[in-house]
Parts: C-alpha cells; sequence; structure tokens
C-alpha cells in the first residue's frame, strides 16, 4: 500500500529532527504552517525550552510569513543569538517557509 502525504511528511520531520540538534549557542529555528497562521520559534534543544516565538498576525501567505521571518530575526538579535539551525518542519522548501528563511537571512541571522 502506498504512504499518505501525512505519513511521507512524517518520516522527513524523523529524519531532520534526528540530525537537526539545537543548543543555547545556535538555537533551532523551526517553523510551523497551520491552516490560519505561520509560526516560528527558536528552541534550545539541550535545556529543552523555547527561546522566543513569533506568528503571523492576519493571516497565512507569503507576505505574513515574511514578517515572521523578520519578527524573529529581531528577536534572535535582542538576544544575541547570530547563528541558528532551521528546521523545516518536514515541509517543502518552498513558499511560506522559503519566504520566511529568506526573511530572517536578510534580516541577519545564519543558517
Amino acid at each position: 500500500m502506498k504512504p499518505t502525504k501525512i505519513q511521507l511528511r512524517a518520516a522527513r520531520k524523523r529524519r531532520i529532527r534526528a540530525k537537526v540538534i539545537g543548543t543555547a549557542l545556535r538555537p533551532r529555528l523551526t517553523v510551523f504552517c497551520s491552516l490560519t497562521r505561520v509560526y516560528a520559534q527558536l528552541i534550545d534543544d539541550a535545556a529543552g525550552k523555547t527561546i522566543a516565538s513569533a506568528l503571523s498576525t492576519k493571516g497565512k501567505n507569503v507576505k505574513e510569513a515574511t514578517k515572521v521571518g523578520e519578527t524573529i530575526a529581531a528577536k534572535a538579535k535582542d538576544l544575541k543569538i547570530a547563528a541558528v539551525v532551521f528546521d523545516r518542519n518536514g515541509r517543502k522548501f518552498h513558499g511560506r517557509i522559503k519566504a520566511l528563511a529568506e526573511a530572517a537571512r536578510a534580516a541577519g541571522l545564519q543558517f
């Protein structure tokens, strides 16, 4: 039987999380897209804590994802974090995920 889209994404997510680990100096920037919003979090996996987070206010389009990327980069700068590891959460790197990542890079975060 052919695996479903959800099963394929879950497998990609497991593979990514096995390799991508956030620390206090270089936290994990994880992105989640729901049906209504775009979320981003900086996570220290060693301590098991969320350092900073940002979410879209109006919707889930590329423009809102760009704003979330800029916001999370500004919060990281305030916390004196210059570099992160990027966790796309099993999703393809295009559209909202790509817009958020590019906005965060343009605002000064290093991946």
